[in-house]
């Protein structure tokens, strides 16, 4: 096949203890999945049912990077989020079934412009450009092994911890959220699913360094860049 134009690279994730690497087809993101983070967020936890997001397959960084102050905003807030990573597709896929179309586990950041997001909500407009933008999904190496039902999620500033929870703390579970998702969209192999964030999110600028984890998971860290 000819290209008008040399095609972008693949984006893909690395893989704990091998050279493969996982190719990203979509990165799907879960809002309001913990109760805290619903509250500090203004609204009820039990209000609605799961809301989706998407960012493009090439947003993610990997562990380690500089990743660039995001450009349009002024408050640049991070996220920490487990990351599943689909390996078998399917739609309409029932809870029971959902852990069988996960390849793999990783932790996740979903870099947020928070004053974009609050224009979007009070306009009654899209996501996008709070969530969709470049370099907005740092992800750490993804292993195979799922992380204990109820292990701590973290995210630490400049060594300050910020964010400190269990995955039990979840409003959805992972079954649920497969469920949910692949009602809407027909799943392939190469998804990337963000399942939401604990209370504690906050502004990060350029210098701050950010480590991050789900016990049992890869660690994920990266610094905040000059412009």
């Amino acid at each position: 096949m000819t290209y008008v134009f040399e095609p972008p690279v693949q984006a893909s994730v690395a893989v704990l203890d091998s050279e493969g690497r996982f190719p990203v087809r979509r990165i799907f993101c879960v809002g309001r999945n913990y109760a805290g983070h619903v509250r500090e967020m203004g609204n009820d936890p039990k209000s609605e049912p799961p809301i989706f997001f998407t960012k493009p397959a090439d947003a993610v960084v990997e562990s380690g990077a500089d990743i660039a102050y995001a450009t349009n905003t002024a408050n640049l807030h991070y996220e920490v989020e487990l990351v599943l990573a689909i390996g078998a597709g399917g739609a309409d896929i029932a809870e029971s079934d959902a852990a069988q179309h996960v390849w793999g586990y990783a932790v996740g950041v979903d870099l947020t412009r928070r004053d974009r997001q609050a224009e979007a909500k009070k306009g009654g407009a899209p996501w996008d450009t709070a969530k969709a933008f470049d370099q907005s999904a740092p992800i750490s190496a993804i292993t195979r092994t799922p992380p204990a039902a109820d292990a701590r999620i973290w995210l630490a500033v400049n060594g300050d911890t910020k964010q400190d929870a269990r995955l039990g703390d979840m409003i959805w579970s992972v079954p649920e959220i497969i469920a949910h998702l692949s009602r809407s969209w027909m799943l392939q192999p190469g998804d990337l699913i963000f399942t939401g964030t604990p209370a504690g999110v906050g502004p990060i600028v350029a210098g701050d360094v950010v480590t991050c984890g789900v016990n049992g998971l890869p660690e994920l860290s990266f610094k905040i860049a000059p412009q």
